[in-house]
């Protein structure tokens, strides 16, 4: 085609210091991608030929194969993800099976599975460092998980499944976006949306904008509500109007449950295929498949579920029953009969009335200037880092990026990331992530350093600045930040320079979340919160009595939110091991089923939840959203270090900081997570720091 670019200037085809996101193009997508994988290829057949069981003649040509792909197709997906055009997507879609084809061609590459082999069972095998041993064992395991064992007709098969439920998964979440976007309702009547704060009603005015009501105002309308987060929840939480919610709430619910939108079939297909695939690798179920590259396994999962289960049911019982009193004590028709579009509405109300925190009130004590300032210092205090504004050094997707340089106690570079805060509905997804750019590896260094440094970044969906106004945030959002830098930090702060077991590569998936929740902590640390909580305009402190309420909330219905997210986890295993595709069960009655010991208010019958839970059909958490919890249980216990420490003993607090950067943070997939734990914290995990952070103890014991 003579408008796709030439290939000597397609600048997913250049080497680069740091992508070049400014100038991919949709079109830049076929022909680079194509091109590249031409190249790997004849680069991997070199390998074959060549490769003896030895670094440099096997694992370090094996890594500039793979972090080419991973660093190039890492680029388009990215955009993908935060400026999707439907050409972007299209060219996407078209090379992904390429892609795909040959990912499984290197995975089952027998000439370098051999030569793995041969590195485990030489004499040297114990001469070799630990870091070198995971890498090599970690290949070995993947390979034989991507059907390397199998006989010539069964891998066929098995490579047919994979390309199969790449392209499911991709469709099962363009399904979700698209059915997300679909819903839209105008409202002209103020009376309608009574109760909902002026943010909500500021964003709900420039979605009407976006669509041609060019003069909708906040106050004056007209007001469009739409299913992303940020319109979701306010409705939810603040809308007076019960039949609002209740429309909005069935809308949510059913997102991508019917029509040429529809799920359903492939979920079942999903299943089906995942089932097919742990059968030919002589596993019985999926969960297993999926337990095989974990910390955890099945029955321990299933048994810290159960354990935290039964300390939440009754915690959450009370808290139904504490708002249905506080409902009929506010003249509520509806509270004896409170349902799903009610509860969280009340739950705000008596949030409000209990502790007296309105969320919306609180936005203008965070804004998000200070709050990074507040989070860039902590990290000083506790790892020893610096971070300094990099903007202009790499080139970005958006104006509103940010981009970092974190820097060592001498001041020289070891890390950098992209910051990007803002909600883009029109084509960026909604919620908020952490992803490698670059990672760290000695391999792939340019000439004159010793190692390249790695790259991550970070995404969230915060509502823009309005006018001269910062990004004011809700303390959740907050939160999150502080939750996804964790992950940064663990890809920034490795000191390991094997790049295929550097940062958050290699880590077993349930220890990944370890970071990222443990910095969440950080958030009720008084010092830290009183830190960022400035108010925006008159820089006066978050008033003492409110840090105190927020304190407190901190527990507030913690039964009932540890009860969703272990019906999520449970569900989510259930239909991994047990659910039969095609049996006398459907995946709604394995939701209903597992809902009746999960939920106190049982879901409504045409709940259709599954067919967004993108986590497990869409995302890596298959079988794994148990990991959730499981690395709560370890991020509380990690924090539980410094509370053993003393919080306010600054000395202390550096110390047990130092030791987490030279463990949780510095050893990276080089090391299983189980020792790193156990070299950080003097022992093996325990869940009881998490139950008691929840105010769930007492009801356990």
């Amino acid at each position: 085609m003579a408008s796709e670019d030439s290939l000597s200037s397609n600048p997913l085809l250049q080497n680069f210091e740091f992508p070049p996101f400014d100038v991919v193009d949709a079109h830049h997508v076929r022909p680079g991608i194509r091109a590249l994988l031409q190249q790997l290829e004849s680069e991997l057949e070199l390998l074959e030929k060549t490769v003896e069981p030895s670094w440099p003649k096997l694992v370090e040509p094996l890594e500039k194969i793979i972090d080419r792909l991973t660093v190039v197709w890492g680029m388009i997906n990215h955009l993908k993800a935060v400026k999707d055009t439907p050409e972007l997507r299209a060219a996407i879609e078209e090379v992904q099976p390429e892609k795909v084809k040959f990912q499984l061609r290197l995975g089952q590459s027998k000439p370098i599975y051999n030569a793995f082999k041969s590195i485990r069972e030489s004499p040297d095998w114990n001469t070799l460092i630990e870091a070198r041993q995971r890498l090599v064992e970690a290949q070995i395991k993947e390979a034989v998980l991507s059907g390397i064992a199998l006989e010539d007709d069964k891998r066929e098969e098995f490579n047919k499944i994979e390309q199969e439920l790449e392209k499911l998964s991709h469709k099962f979440s363009e399904n979700v976006l698209d059915a997300t976007k679909k819903f839209e309702k105008l409202i002209t009547d103020k009376k309608e949306i009574e109760g909902l704060p002026p943010s909500a009603l500021g964003l709900f005015a420039q979605a009407a904008v976006s669509k041609g009501h060019e003069n909708a105002t906040a106050d004056a309308g007209p007001w469009l509500i739409t299913l992303d987060a940020p319109s979701y929840l306010p409705v939810m939480q603040h809308a007076k109007n019960r039949a609002l919610r209740e429309e909005v709430y069935r809308a949510y619910l059913s997102r991508a449950s019917s029509g040429d939108l529809d799920n359903t079939a492939i979920i079942d297909q999903i299943l089906k295929l995942r089932l097919e695939k742990a059968k030919l690798l002589g596993y019985s179920n999926y969960a297993e498949v999926s337990m095989a590259t974990k910390m955890a396994t099945v029955e321990k999962a299933d048994e810290l579920l159960e354990k935290l289960r039964s300390a939440s049911w009754a915690p959450a019982v009370q808290d139904i029953e504490d708002l249905k009193s506080f409902a009929k004590n506010q003249g509520a028709a509806e509270a004896d009969s409170l349902t799903h579009w009610d509860i969280t509405f009340w739950s705000e109300r008596l949030r409000e009335s209990k502790y007296d925190i309105n969320e919306e009130e609180l936005r203008p004590y965070f804004s998000l200037p200070k709050v990074m300032d507040g989070l860039f210092g902590l990290a000083k205090t506790l790892f020893g880092i610096d971070v300094a504004p990099a903007d202009g050094v790499a080139p970005v997707w958006n104006s509103d990026v940010r981009f970092y340089c974190i820097k060592d106690s001498s001041g020289n570079p070891t890390a950098y990331f992209y910051f990007d805060p803002y909600s883009r509905p029109s084509e960026k997804r909604d919620g908020a992530w952490m992803d490698e750019v670059f990672s760290r590896s000695r391999v792939m260094a340019q000439k004159g350093s010793s190692v390249r440094l790695p790259v991550a970044q970070m995404v969230c969906n915060q509502t823009p600045p309005v006018g001269d106004k910062p990004s004011l945030m809700t303390f959740r959002e907050v939160e999150t930040v502080f939750h996804e830098f964790g992950h940064a930090l663990q890809h920034m702060l490795t000191k390991e320079d094997e790049g295929l077991v550097a940062g958050i590569r290699n880590i077993e998936w349930d220890a990944v979340e370890l970071p990222s929740q443990f910095m969440e902590n950080w958030c009720y640390h008084r010092e830290t919160l009183m830190s960022i909580a400035k108010h925006y305009q008159t820089g006066e402190t978050l008033p003492e009595n409110v840090y105190k309420k927020l304190l407190a909330a901190r527990t507030f219905r913690a039964g009932s939110l540890s009860l969703r997210q272990l019906k999520f986890a449970t569900v989510d295993l259930e239909l991994h091991t047990k659910y039969v595709p095609g049996g006398t069960e459907s995946i709604y009655d394995v939701d209903q089923r597992v809902s009746m010991k999960t939920q106190v208010i049982p879901p409504l019958p045409e709940d259709r939840f599954l067919c967004s839970f993108s986590h497990i059909f869409a995302g890596g958490y298959a079988a794994g959203y148990y990991s959730y919890k499981w690395a709560e249980v370890l991020s509380a216990d990690a924090f539980s270090a410094f509370e053993d420490a003393g919080l306010d003993d600054i000395k202390a607090v550096k110390e047990t900081g130092q030791r987490f950067r030279n463990t949780i943070l510095a050893l990276g997939g080089g090391k299983a997570p189980l020792q790193v734990f156990v070299e950080f914290r003097g022992r093996e995990p325990s869940p009881e720091p998490l139950l008691r952070h929840n105010g769930l103890l007492v009801a356990s014991a």
